[in-house]
């Protein structure tokens, strides 16, 4: 009842379409590929992430590692590459504790094979489907 309850807030309120279930593993490969959506758009110059840094502590605990059509790609300072640990998982940033968020889809990322996490549907698919197929019956007739 609880879950019910928590996935039409989600749903209805906040306007999310995926659940996350599951938990971490520790296997690291979030920290080492990062996309870092700033307001509505994901960080693509490399001097706007200079400026970023000035202004907000957690861009300081980034390294680029490349670039593709999405944006620069990152890897976070604090995981320990032996542990595959995060050396400040108490003091971890927001981002962090958040992950993954639904808006990683929306920006074409998936999570690794590795990962402990899924994100599932709200909404079940055939009872998307279902309400669909009823609201085209109502209409045609």
């Amino acid at each position: 009842m609880f879950e019910k309850l928590q996935k039409f807030i989600w749903a209805k309120i906040f306007r999310k379409h995926y659940w996350r279930t599951g938990k971490c593993k520790g296997c690291g490969e979030c920290c080492t590929h990062i996309y870092v959506k700033h307001f509505k758009h994901v960080l693509k110059d490399e001097h706007e992430f200079e400026k970023l840094q000035g202004l907000f502590s957690f861009y300081s605990g980034l390294n680029i590692i490349g670039k593709d059509e999405l944006g620069l790609i990152f890897e976070c300072k604090h995981l320990d590459n032996e542990t595959k640990r995060c050396k400040i998982h108490f003091w971890r940033p927001p981002i962090c504790r958040r992950y993954p968020q639904e808006e990683l889809f929306a920006m074409g990322g998936t999570l690794s094979d590795n990962c402990g996490f899924k994100m599932e549907p709200i909404i079940p698919f055939k009872e998307v489907l279902h309400k669909l197929e009823k609201k085209k019956k109502f209409n045609i007739r």
